[in-house]
């Protein structure tokens, strides 16, 4: 019996050929987009599964109010980790501090290579699980080791032996190779860890780090721990909420609160507002489960449609089996068996599409993703996946079908009914309203990037470039440099930064001035710059001057932002002062030089940070940022700022950045979710028209003698495109005045969680609307046309 359902399945498959591809494509299109996409959140809601004590491990974050404003942060003081191990140490496994992800310059032999890595404490190997190839798990036991990953040892080394090699970090120190471990998979938030020197050593070659250890108020550091069995990441948080107002009372202004913030957060929920725990990338997750959902719904749509819009072809059919003794349970089982059929041939079609496309796919989404042919849950769920399909698709056809009545079918009198294409009509609006409240959401995201993009950033980024300073043996050379780079004709002007353009590195506060209110808590981005400063970054400057070497005096100055100036309530700020009561000598004073306009360097959908640039005194420089000489191409001024580079610094990798591009990578997130959302947006479009296709064409097919009389008393074939065209028409608006209130609702929610963001504006219904009806003419033009221009004695020579 099973076999001879599945005989008729493939054999109808067969007959009607136009209707199968388009019923097999529709749905292996929708199931390869779903595929594709749960493929995507499965990636995403595994993150950091690399690490098997995933569950235990957290990093210590703090929160901090100022006026009333609550941020938070992991940036903690040291201070911190003595309080943790002398008070808290019973509840922890492991208490790991560690530096911020550093860029060093590794050296051996001839090679020199640009790698990224962290300084941490003994037990970070074992905390984060490496997979240790060669060497001990311990190997930051020594002050002069380091543990590198094993592309860095193999680009190195090549093929010879890593262990007991010593290497040059940053022309400076010798550091022995003490383990190789496995590079960490990219979907992990140590993904970048290519080396680990101990932290000792970090604190014995960083003099400032002496100081830190009692300081409370120098947030610049990182720490992260692995809590015991016998507790919990809530109940050690309640522990240490005012372990720094303890440590050092003069804290408590800010009301600073410590807490474990686990890794199962880190990249999911990573968002805080106003000091709640308020999402992050689980909002993506969720949009495009539900928009993988909608793609498959929407190919299913296609199939029922089809299916009962055939069922008079098959009415016959059920009626002969129905008087032959067929029970309606069997003819279910047939239609459902056909179902699954489609299905399963689907199902194939579509693992060969996401296998042609899954490379692309990782580009687009920049992931690495690999297909799971060794997994079972993934087979098991995609069995489950094909019988849930097929019963979604195929019930309603199978119901339908095998309700006819036997006898009007065979006595030639069965009518499908006035509102038999009533269930079509509907799922056809289903799905133009899905598929337009994708088109108005997909221009709304590309329209707050671009909004984005477009806003003023407050100096000129293009032909700016940074080259990173990460030794010694650069300071005290910038002016040195500066002479020698703008000579070589590659630059017309450079500075210093002590942080990269495109982010802030440090705030600070305890700061006074005139006219500052009592009890107010200010909160300051501060950047070491030098000389030629504005001329170099191209600033506007509202007030005053730049930093000049004619002005002895400048070594104790300031130039700040018009936000700052606004923030600080400052009027006529040129020649007053600002006062730190946090150095040595609380009476030097910083004189305000000059008042810029305001310049992005974190987020471009945020409000601009109130920032100090205070004058380079003390050898706080990360970055020489150079502007390229406008006169000579990009590739000419490369060569000759590598030339006095390499000149200068023989054994360092000349190695620079486009401040253009860093600050275009702050948009990279959104971009990436935009370019999903079109990709998903067009297939969706894509199989509602397929579906459209199949429709007009069996309505034309169905009207066939209708349209040979029309024509034979006088209808033009616009009006007959027009009369086969307006109700599909008629059905893409209402589909439009459903989908347009709530893309606007849901894209309004959306866009609130930028604090500089565009709004939801007409055009975007316009086009939106236009281009949803130009496509539902086009799909449906081509069948009426074609059945409007066709010779009417064909259609009715059999009257």
């Amino acid at each position: 019996m099973l076999k001879n359902y599945f005989k008729i399945a493939f054999r109808n498959l067969l007959k009607n050929k136009v209707y199968s591809i388009i019923n097999i494509s529709g749905l292996a299109i929708g199931m390869a987009a779903t595929m594709l996409i749960g493929l995507w959140i499965y990636d995403e809601l595994n993150y950091n599964n690399h690490f098997k004590d995933k569950t235990t491990i957290a990093q210590i974050f703090q929160h901090e109010s100022s006026n009333n404003i609550i941020e938070t942060s992991p940036a903690i003081p040291r201070p911190l980790e003595f309080a943790l191990r002398q008070d808290y140490n019973d509840n922890f496994k492991h208490i790991i501090m560690s530096s911020w992800e550093q860029p060093r310059y590794l050296n051996f032999g001839e090679t020199t290579i640009y790698r990224t890595g962290n300084a941490m404490q003994e037990g970070a190997p074992e905390m984060l699980n490496l997979d240790i190839i060669s060497g001990e798990k311990n190997g930051l036991k020594e002050m002069n080791s380091i543990m590198i990953s094993e592309s860095t040892a193999k680009t190195l080394f090549g093929s010879e032996t890593a262990l007991g090699k010593i290497i040059k970090v940053n022309n400076e120190d010798d550091l022995v190779v003490t383990a190789v471990y496995k590079d960490i998979p990219s979907n992990n938030s140590f993904s970048d860890m290519e080396y680990l020197i101990p932290w000792k050593f970090y604190v014995t070659t960083q003099p400032w780090l002496e100081n830190a250890k009692d300081s409370w108020g120098n947030n610049s550091f990182q720490a992260f721990v692995q809590i015991n069995e016998n507790t919990t990441m809530e109940a050690i948080s309640a522990k240490i909420k005012d372990v720094k107002k303890i440590g050092d009372p003069s804290e408590a202004e800010f009301n600073p609160e410590m807490f474990l913030f686990p890794m199962e957060d880190w990249y999911l929920r990573s968002d805080f507002e106003n000091g709640v725990q308020s999402g992050g990338r689980i909002e993506n997750v969720w949009l495009f489960g539900i928009i993988g959902l909608f793609v498959l719904l929407l190919a299913c749509i296609n199939f029922v449609n089809l299916s009962t819009a055939r069922s008079e072809k098959r009415a016959t059919e059920v009626g002969i089996r129905k008087s032959i003794g067929s029970q309606r349970s069997q003819l279910i089982f047939q239609f459902l068996s056909e179902s699954f059929l489609i299905v399963l041939l689907s199902f194939v079609v579509a693992l060969g599409i996401v296998l042609l496309f899954l490379n692309g796919f990782n580009n687009l989404a920049s992931k690495a993703i690999e297909f799971p042919w060794s997994n079972i849950q993934f087979w098991l769920v995609s069995l489950l996946f094909v019988v849930i399909t097929s019963v979604l698709a195929g019930s309603y056809p199978a119901l339908y079908l095998s309700s006819f009545n036997p006898v009007a079918v065979l006595k030639g009198t069965f009518k499908s009914g006035r509102y038999s294409s009533l269930p079509r009509k509907v799922l056809v609006v289903a799905q133009f309203t899905v598929s337009a409240a994708l088109i108005i959401g997909t221009l709304v995201v590309m329209n707050q990037i671009q909004f984005s993009k477009d806003r003023p950033v407050g100096y000129e980024k293009e032909g700016l470039i940074q080259i990173p300073v990460m030794s010694s043996e650069f300071l005290g050379k910038h002016e040195v440099m500066r002479t020698q780079f703008i000579a070589s004709g590659g630059a017309t002007s450079m500075t210093t930064l002590s942080g990269p353009t495109t982010e802030v590195w440090s705030n600070r506060s305890g700061y006074n001035w005139e006219g500052k209110p009592v009890g107010f808590q200010e909160d300051l981005a501060y950047t070491n710059v030098n000389y030629d400063f504005v001329e170099t970054l191209g600033l506007k400057l509202i007030e005053g001057r730049d930093f000049s070497r004619e002005f002895a005096t400048d070594s104790n100055a300031v130039i700040l932002n018009k936000t700052a100036v606004k923030y600080m309530n400052i009027t006529n700020p040129i020649g007053k002062y600002i006062r730190d009561s946090d150095t040595e000598d609380p009476f030097t004073p910083l004189k305000i030089v000059g008042v810029i306009d305001d310049m992005i360097v974190q987020s471009p959908y945020s409000p601009v940070k109130q920032a100090m640039y205070v004058f380079e005194q003390y050898g706080n420089i990360a970055y020489y940022c150079l502007r390229l000489n406008p006169n000579k191409s990009t590739s000419d001024n490369l060569a000759l700022i590598e030339g006095v580079f390499k000149k200068n610094f023989p054994n360092t990798p000349f190695d620079y950045q486009f401040v253009d591009e860093e600050y275009g990578a702050k948009f990279r997130s959104e971009e990436r979710i935009a370019s999903l959302a079109r990709v998903f947006t067009a297939l969706a479009i894509f199989i509602s028209c397929l579906g459209l296709f199949g429709l007009a064409s069996f309505v034309a097919e169905q009207r066939t003698k209708e349209i040979g009389v029309r024509k034979v008393l006088g209808a033009s074939i616009s009006q007959l495109w027009l009369l086969l065209s307006k109700d599909f028409i008629t059905l893409v608006v209402i589909a439009l005045l459903i989908a347009s209130p709530i893309a606007y609702y849901v894209m309004g929610q959306w866009l609130q969680k930028f604090s500089y963001r565009t709004s939801v504006t007409w055009d975007v219904f316009a086009i939106a609307c236009f281009g949803a009806l130009i496509i539902t003419l086009i799909t449906v033009s081509f069948q009426a046309i074609k059945a409007a221009a066709a010779n009417p004695v064909k259609s009715l020579r059999t009257e």
